[in-house]
């Protein structure tokens, strides 16, 4: 089993900016989508961003989109997710997942491996 760990969540203020990251340890496996999830309080686990890496094609939710990017690095195996212009609603528990075989980038259930989640808080 992959074992994935995030880093790099915190407190910012509103219109700050984070890099969360994604170490892939014991990688095993040939992701086919490297993605990072969210979920706020109360409320459902949400797609935010992933990579689909035969092509290295990259996919946004809509309400992260020209704020937030998703990178990756093959020789570290790690992938990360660089978050500008932060606002209250960004606030959630952050979670980065691997897919072995292919699917729906923004469904959960395509995921096989999860690291245990960061923490954002965006406070105005």
């Amino acid at each position: 089993q992959v074992q994935l760990v995030e880093s790099g969540g915190g407190s910012v203020q509103v219109g700050g900016s984070l890099r969360l990251s994604c170490d892939a340890s014991r990688y095993i496996y040939i992701s086919q989508f490297m993605g990072w999830f969210r979920q706020p309080p109360g409320k459902r686990r949400e797609a935010v961003a992933s990579i689909f890496t035969s092509e290295g094609k990259t996919y946004y939710a809509d309400s992260v989109k020209g704020r937030f990017t998703i990178s990756r690095d093959n020789s570290k195996r790690t992938w990360s997710l660089e978050m500008n212009s932060l606002k209250p609603e960004d606030t959630a528990m952050y979670y980065c997942a691997s897919a072995r075989w292919g699917g729906a980038w923004y469904d959960p259930s395509t995921y096989r491996d999860w690291g245990q989640g960061t923490q954002v808080t965006v406070s105005s």
